[in-house]
């Protein structure tokens, strides 16, 4: 049956069935090498050799890769390193987004034509590598998280999404708002930020995997092993084939274990860990990707 009532056709019938044939196809795509890791990474060391491919499930059981990175400092230092650079980077990001939105959806600011060109320019012509570094070394933030937790705090692509949000705001709110005396900072944090939580869930998505998986210019402007994030570890274990990185003294197993430990699965331990902050956070944030701007408002 459909929603008015009419018996659904063989033909409605046949598109559904092959939408959700294709959807399921899609899923066991994605999830089965996501399986296939957490299954090599929960393996016996001794028979990781028996993992292939499509295995799902893991042969024997053992935790002793996840115990070698929480023994190992300089694996829970980029942990810590990594969710301080997405979780203060993404922070500035919204505000700073959602500051120069609102700045530049109002028609009484001075200049508006100008910094909407400049913004329109910058997207265009975005500066190279090397202008950035020369910048980036002249303030002094070399060897610094602040040198990528600050770079693109305002993304222009994901400014001008939260401006088009912004705009279907009706002026009545801000009007209303003005004549009972609020501020344009009151209006922004009360008024116009409430009414976009949809935007602000998924920009601040963006932002974040954005900033979790920066690995490239962690790798020019830190120095310092104990300020690289998880990324910039995960890439020299994984990609570079670095198997002192992660392999330190004090770990919670035994003799026997070490000597039988399989790297192959202690690189699939690191991405599993890679990915489970994502994995996690999306299914909390997707449920605002339903909610329209003005849910709850008062519709002119």
């Amino acid at each position: 049956m459909t929603r008015r009532g009419k018996p659904s056709s063989a033909r409605d019938r046949l598109l559904r069935g092959i939408i959700a044939g294709a959807l399921l196809l899609v899923s066991v795509v994605v999830l089965v090498p996501i399986l296939n890791l957490v299954a090599l990474s929960f393996s016996d060391p001794g028979r990781v050799a028996e993992v292939r491919g499509l295995t799902i499930v893991p042969k024997g059981f053992s935790t002793v890769n996840y115990r070698v990175l929480a023994a190992n400092p300089l694996f829970v230092r980029s942990v810590l390193n990594s969710l301080f650079i997405t979780v203060t980077g993404t922070a500035i990001n919204l505000v700073l987004t959602s500051m120069a939105a609102f700045a530049l959806t109002r028609n009484s600011l001075p200049g508006r034509r100008f910094f909407m060109i400049l913004v329109v320019t910058v997207m265009v012509l975005e500066p190279g590598l090397i202008p950035e570094y020369l910048v980036v070394k002249k303030i002094g933030l070399m060897n610094s998280l602040w040198s990528v937790i600050l770079y693109k705090a305002v993304n222009v692509y994901y400014l001008i999404i939260l401006m088009r949000f912004f705009e279907e705001v009706p002026v009545s709110f801000i009007e209303a708002a003005r004549v009972d005396g609020a501020g344009y900072g009151t209006i922004l944090w009360r008024i116009m930020l409430p009414l976009a939580k949809s935007a602000l869930a998924t920009l601040g998505l963006f932002y974040g995997v954005y900033h979790w998986n920066e690995y490239f210019r962690a790798s020019i402007y830190l120095s310092e092993p104990t300020k690289y994030p998880l990324q910039l570890v995960l890439r020299q274990f994984v990609v570079l084939k670095d198997n002192t990185t992660l392999v330190g003294s004090g770990a919670m197993f035994s003799y026997d274990e070490a000597a039988r430990l399989n790297y192959e699965g202690l690189q699939a331990s690191t991405i599993v860990v890679a990915m489970l902050p994502v994995l996690i956070v999306y299914p909390l944030i997707l449920k605002y990707y339903t909610k329209g701007v003005m849910e709850g408002g008062v519709k002119e």
